[in-house]
This record gives C-alpha cells, structure tokens and sequence, in this order.
C-alpha cells in the first residue's frame, strides 16, 4: 500500500530541515503510534519498517520509549508467579 500525505510547503521544509529522510521518520512515527495504542504488536512493527530481527524491533522501540505500560501490579504478579515455580 503507497500512503501519500499532503503537507503546506512550509511545514514540509521545517520538517526535513530535521529530518533528512522524511518518509521513514513519517513511517517510523507511525508505527511507534500504532504500537502505543496496541494497534500493532512489536513483531507487526517489525514488518512494517522492514527489521530484521524481533531484537532489533526491540530496540527501536525501546529507543523511542514505546513501551507498553508495565505496572507495579503487573512486577507483583510476576514475582507471585515467579515464587511458585521456584518452590515446585
């Protein structure tokens, strides 16, 4: 699929003067959106941008602080679960 996106002139000329490749930042920016919002998993982000491993996907979203949320709640259960295991 070929995405094309309409921007003033001028926005387009402050955005490159930041970014040399604006499609791949456009793209990247994307997919970074897409997987906060839990549209995409990392391995769908790592199709879409072309990656070549699940770490390097990984480590672009790591990069770009796009994490999904991780509780305290979450650690919790974790470590319940965790301690079970090791007492088997």
């Amino acid at each position: 699929m070929k995405l094309i996106l309409e921007l003033p002139d001028e926005i387009e000329k402050a955005l490159r003067a930041q970014w040399s490749d604006l499609p791949r930042n456009a793209l990247e920016s994307l997919a970074i959106a897409a997987y906060r919002s839990e549209i995409l998993t990392a391995f769908q982000v790592q199709q879409m941008l072309g990656l070549a491993s699940r770490w390097e996907a990984d480590e672009f979203l790591k990069k770009a602080e796009a994490h999904l949320h991780y509780s305290a709640q979450d650690l919790a259960q974790d470590l319940r679960t965790l301690r079970e295991l090791g007492s088997q």
